[in-house]
């Protein structure tokens, strides 16, 4: 035989390969374990068993069910595995159940009796109940697993938006339209009216509010005609000459608003 042949490297470590077994290499004997499936109790491993065969828990097949518990008892048993006395405690119950399922009973007290296995139904039931709990509490979105807190600091800003200036080209504009309306209650009768400007500014102040603002359109009555319409915007010229009275408007080319000041 070529000793060539022989020369692939056993393992590499750190990119340098070994064609030799290390003479001081030791592997214990418990450095690789398998766990399978892990149970958590006696009526996990049950309930595992059934459903892995599809069989009906109201009517469990004892003895079947009893020869594969044994068995996984006995393949722990092999793996050097500790049991529990639960498990023992389980096994022996299971024998105690198809003792009674195999000896013979008189007719009478097989009517009265209760069936062997219906307690271990009940409590497999009852597990089962609770280990569907278990699962859908589990499916519930946890915090800090399937959401997370997040938080912001509010920042406390004031913006103050000063009110753009009322130009007299604005109240000019605003006086135009306050005429076309009054075109539109126009009299054809020719009187004269006797309209005083100082008049007109005090009723002027009489109806303004020092704390609430009012549309300046509002203070002119269409139907006074356009010498009424007039002797109000003197009236307020006059008002704002001498500083009683405040306009405001919010944006180029909005309404205008009036009030009177404090």
């Amino acid at each position: 035989m070529d000793a060539s042949a022989d020369s692939s490297p056993l393992a590499r470590v750190g990119g340098e390969p070994y064609t030799q077994l290390p003479r001081d290499l030791y592997i214990p004997p418990d450095a690789l374990e398998v766990f399978l499936e892990a149970f958590e109790g006696p009526l996990d491993l049950l309930l595992y068993l059934i459903r892995r065969q599809s069989l009906n828990i109201l009517d469990i097949p004892v003895a079947e069910i009893t020869r594969q518990y044994m068995e996984y008892l006995a393949l722990m048993r092999e793996m050097r595995l500790e049991l529990a006395a639960e498990y023992l405690v389980m096994a022996a119950w299971l024998a105690e159940i198809k003792s009674r399922l195999l000896l013979p009973r008189p007719a009478a007290i097989e009517a009265e009796e209760e069936d062997p296995r219906a307690e271990l139904v009940r409590r497999l039931q009852e597990y089962e109940r609770f280990q569907q709990a278990a699962r859908a509490l589990d499916a519930l979105p946890r915090l800090e697993r399937d959401c997370f807190p997040a938080g912001a600091e509010l920042v406390q800003r004031e913006t103050r938006r000063p009110p753009p200036p009322v130009s007299l080209t604005d109240l000019l504009a605003a006086l135009r339209e306050v005429l076309a309306r009054a075109e539109l209650f126009g009299r054809h009768q020719i009187r004269r009216e006797t309209l005083s400007v100082r008049e007109r500014m005090s009723q002027v102040l009489e109806r303004l509010d020092a704390l609430r603002f009012i549309p300046f359109s509002t203070l002119f009555r269409p139907e006074e005609g356009r010498m009424g319409v007039v002797v109000t915007f003197l009236a307020v010229l006059e008002l704002l000459r001498e500083a009683l009275l405040e306009l405001v408007q919010t944006e180029p080319f909005a309404p205008i608003h009036v009030r009177r000041r404090g």
